[in-house]
């Protein structure tokens, strides 16, 4: 194997752990890696992934990723979802980006102007929850270090840490656009960010206000609502006795958190509920604390749960705090940010929630107040950040008016303006769009945007780009103040990052912040969208909604939902589980073109995906297969002369197999269903070309072949390759390279992918024919313990045209002897037809073998009868599809009959 020496920038010169010899010359770095490079010797090794990263940095030197707008072109754009600076690659990243890329990939060699631009994103609540960790294993808080050096750190963190999967990336062989490369925060996307909240702020979209939120107590700060994952659980209810104020017994309250009665306001009951009728204005008294609280009445309260009267505490619940504010009660907030008890509560504080939970149930009982405990299955809600119990908190935050911004996000995808593959997800979409609640954008965290509102001595605020714009705002307002920076506070909160991540699509060609710019013009609005089910509410909908509230234009054009990787038991593959392998592993021992064919077999839209490491070993085996066929066709001889019989059915019918195939695929990309258009590739090589027109073709005794054919042949081969590079893109650039045929440039990146022409739809029915033909008759050589060369003769009335075609190769293939005349009966011979044909072979099936093809032949016409007499079949098949059902039905009914007449004998 000889060497090549690619040019490859500098910046491109990290591709993992492995370290190559480089010499610099100037701004390029030479790498001195094997590759296949000979276009004439052929080699067993395969590609390893050194082999391909040389590959990858050949292309990247080359340019062929890089984009500019093109007005001869037509764009096509897809805006990489941007991973988390603390992620590394896994199986749901592999799995996404390669269905961005057999996308990007195929659109660039059907001409178009591709521009596919990759990014990460800051992640402020995982990231700083990462320092923080960081900061504890050297003996430091956050708060110890203060706001400025704690993001000095953050943001070397980020340089340290935070591209580990654009490297891994790389090993994939996504076709980014690199040097688009865009970060969430650095400062032409933070500016974008700034700009979106000042401008809906001044529109009225976003404003200021106390109430409820969900609170993450670990990480404390506000969660959004689709921040929220509710789980069912097994939980207590506890019945507690709350004693009257004037003496005349207690009433009892079910609750499901006992040491929040400690922030109790009132009971509740329901106004025609006949148990509580004599309760209406009474008062009690909270059990341990002795604090007085009335008993109120309003419909809301369940007269069918627990015992129908409802404990109030409005600071620690939604529901409670919309029933707060109504009967205007106080609003008692008995915990820390972190979740333990305060000295409001008065009793168990600085316990945690749930220690102060057992304390309250175990003083409780010691009072005789705990009247009794039942088990009852409740959905609880954890933070999707940190995993830990959802604490409703009352909160002063920054929100979004969600309802109106919504509206043209719904026509867009009712009128199929934004279309999902799988549809499915329309459904899903709608359901949260059209019940769409405010957004909560503020989160109490120094990582991130900070909130661009500025506080003034007098207590109010101005919402600015900049400090500078908020002084010219706040003189203008409160010319009596005299004020100065000085005088101005930024918020302390930072934005929620899903705040930035839905201007993505536009941010990333700075579509606001420099309006009407080229990238913008030409690239907006992106084509595709690849991303996962789970964050439809969190980001899908989010900047369609963005897309046209600030560019009056949707964002992307199609949305492809991937599904969840999960293993062979049907399990969410995850860290924790330990049940998901590492891609780089995999991409080392079997190389990124068999796990990207691999996790791709099994990867149907919107579906989840059941990876088992076989795939890969399978998707392995396919560029073995390949390497294999190239390395046939290079030992074969080219000779001088014309094609023989075989040979020239086997050009006419892969040339038909071939477009047959192309349309399909076509066809199938259209609808997004990708695995489905790599099988059918798959098939198409491993049996179309390799095991069937390679071995029409083939020499026989160490002759070669016609020159005419072998270009031929490597003229299939290369519209093979073509097809096939969108999914596989190393192999099949090797090969391409090897058969030299370089029309199209220096790379198959760039050359065009192969398109339908017309073809003889009959010569595919006729090799079918053959080929069933062919399987038949070494099945019976094998009952009959023949030889490979040994002759069977085969009897018929007459050759249809089929046969006629494909003869020379069945004799090439089986040494059958084709004999043509009338059989007076069928003693002797085993009888089967193929299409309107009945063929005679002398017999050796026995009673149960023909019961056995009888049975199947039954159930067969069974299924096509059932078909048949479906009202609904026969109302939307085309008229063309029916009469190929009725054929296939007339076609059993004769394969019945002559099994009937052999058994009967």
């Amino acid at each position: 194997m000889g060497f090549s020496f690619l040019c490859v920038n500098k910046r491109e010169e990290s591709f993992g752990k492995k370290a190559f010899r480089c010499a610099e010359k100037g701004a390029i770095v030479l790498l001195e890696v094997p590759f296949f490079s000979s276009l004439t010797t052929p080699t067993n090794k395969l590609m390893n992934h050194e082999q391909e990263m040389a590959r990858y940095a050949y292309w990247c030197a080359r340019g062929f990723f890089r984009s500019k707008p093109n007005p001869t072109k037509m764009a096509y754009t897809i805006a990489m979802p941007p991973p988390n600076i603390t992620g590394i690659l896994h199986m749901g990243h592999v799995l996404n980006n390669t269905v961005q890329d057999v996308l990007a990939r195929r659109a660039r060699m059907q001409g178009r102007e591709v521009c596919w631009v990759p990014g990460f994103d800051h992640a402020s609540i995982a990231t700083e929850a990462k320092v923080i960790a960081l900061l504890g294993q050297k003996g430091m808080s956050k708060e110890a270090v203060g706001r400025e050096q704690f993001l000095a750190e953050t943001w070397r963190w980020k340089e340290k840490y935070g591209n580990i999967i654009v490297s891994q990336l790389k090993r994939l062989g996504v076709s980014c656009d690199w040097e688009r490369m865009r970060f969430t925060m650095e400062p032409a996307l933070s500016s974008a960010v700034v700009k979106a909240f000042v401008d809906l702020y001044e529109r009225g979209y976003i404003y200021r206000d106390k109430r409820i939120i969900h609170w993450d107590v670990a990480r404390r700060t506000a969660l959004s609502n689709e921040e929220v994952i509710y789980l069912e659980e097994v939980g207590k209810l506890y019945y507690i006795a709350y004693e009257r104020v004037d003496g005349e017994g207690s009433v009892t309250v079910a609750t499901s958190r006992p040491e929040t009665l400690l922030g109790d306001a009132a009971l509740c009951v329901h106004p025609h509920d006949d148990r509580y009728l004599a309760l209406h204005g009474k008062k009690v008294y909270v059990p341990l604390i002795g604090r007085v609280i009335p008993i109120i009445v309003d419909e809301y309260v369940d007269k069918a749960f627990g015992t129908g009267c409802l404990k109030v505490t409005p600071a620690h619940d939604a529901n409670d705090y919309a029933l707060g504010r109504k009967h205007n009660l106080p609003m008692i907030n008995i915990f820390t940010e972190d979740g333990k008890l305060n000295e409001v509560a008065g009793y168990a504080v600085g316990e945690d929630r749930f220690d102060a939970r057992a304390l309250v149930v175990e003083e409780l009982e010691r009072l005789g107040q705990l009247v009794r405990v039942t088990e009852y299955k409740h959905a609880r809600g954890y933070s999707e950040r940190s995993n830990t119990v959802v604490e409703p908190r009352i909160s002063t935050q920054w929100f979004v008016r969600m309802k109106e911004l919504a509206r043209p996000a719904i026509d867009a995808v009712q009128q199929g303006i934004i279309a999902f593959y799988p549809e499915k997800y329309v459904n899903t979409y709608m359901a949260w769009m059209q019940d769409i609640r405010d957004w909560c954008i503020s989160r109490q965290l120094w990582w991130g945007h900070r909130i661009p509102v500025y506080h003034l001595p007098n207590g109010a605020f101005v919402v600015a780009t900049s400090i500078e714009e908020a002084l010219v705002k706040a003189r203008a307002q409160y010319p009596s103040l005299s004020l100065t920076k000085d005088d101005l506070t930024q918020d302390e909160d930072v934005l929620d990052t899903w705040f930035s991540s839905w201007l993505w699509p536009f941010a990333v060609f700075e579509g606001t912040t420099r309006p009407n710019n080229e990238d913008i013009a030409y690239y907006y609005p992106t084509q595709d969208l690849v991303t996962a089910p789970e964050i439809i509410f969190f980001w899908v909908a989010r900047m369609i909604m963005a897309g046209y509230a600030f560019l009056g234009k949707p964002p992307f054009e199609h949305v492809y939902f991937t599904g969840i990787v999960r293993d062979k038991k049907r399990q969410k593959m995850s860290k924790s589980l330990g049940n998901s392998p590492d891609p780089i592993v995999l991409i080392e021992k079997y190389s990124a073109d068999a796990v990207r064919a691999g996790v791709l077999f099994a990867a149907p839209a919107g579906n989840d995906l059941l990876f088992d490491e076989k795939l890969c070993v399978q998707g392995s085996r396919f560029v073995h297969k390949i390497k294999h066929a190239l390395q046939l066709m290079q030992r074969w001889q080219r000779l001088p002369g014309t094609l023989d019989e075989t040979q020239q059915a086997a050009v006419k019918w892969f040339t038909a197999h071939l477009h047959d195939v192309v349309g399909r695929v076509d066809a199938l990309f259209a609808q997004f269903r990708l695995s489905q258009a790599l099988v059918a590739i798959y098939k198409l090589i491993w049996d179309g070309f390799c095991a069937h027109y390679l071995e029409m073709i083939k020499p026989l005794d160490g002759k070669g072949i016609p020159d005419e054919l072998y270009q031929q042949t490597c003229r299939f081969f290369e519209q093979l390759m073509r097809l096939l590079h969108p999914f596989m893109p190393f192999i099949t650039e090797e090969v391409w390279q090897q058969l030299a045929l370089r029309g199209d440039g220096d790379t198959i990146v760039l050359a065009p992918v192969p398109v339908v022409k017309p073809f003889d739809a009959r010569v595919l029915s006729y090799a079918e024919h053959a080929f069933a033909l062919m399987a038949r008759v070494r099945q019976y050589k094998v009952r009959r313990s023949l030889g490979r060369k040994e002759g069977v003769r085969l009897v018929l009335p007459a050759k249809p045209d089929w046969l006629l075609m494909f003869e020379s190769y069945l004799l090439k293939m089986t040494s059958v002897i084709i004999e043509t005349r009338q059989v007076a009966g069928i003693d002797g011979y085993e009888v089967f037809m193929l299409g309107d044909t009945t063929f005679f072979l002398p017999k050796v099936l026995d009673h149960k073998e023909l019961a056995a093809q009888l049975a199947h032949q039954q159930q067969f016409l069974a299924a096509i009868n059932k078909k048949l007499e479906h009202p609904k079949f026969l109302a939307n098949a085309s008229a063309a599809v029916v009469a190929r059902e009725r054929k296939k039905k007339r076609d059993a009914e004769k394969r019945i009959a002559l099994l009937e007449e052999q058994l009967a004998r």
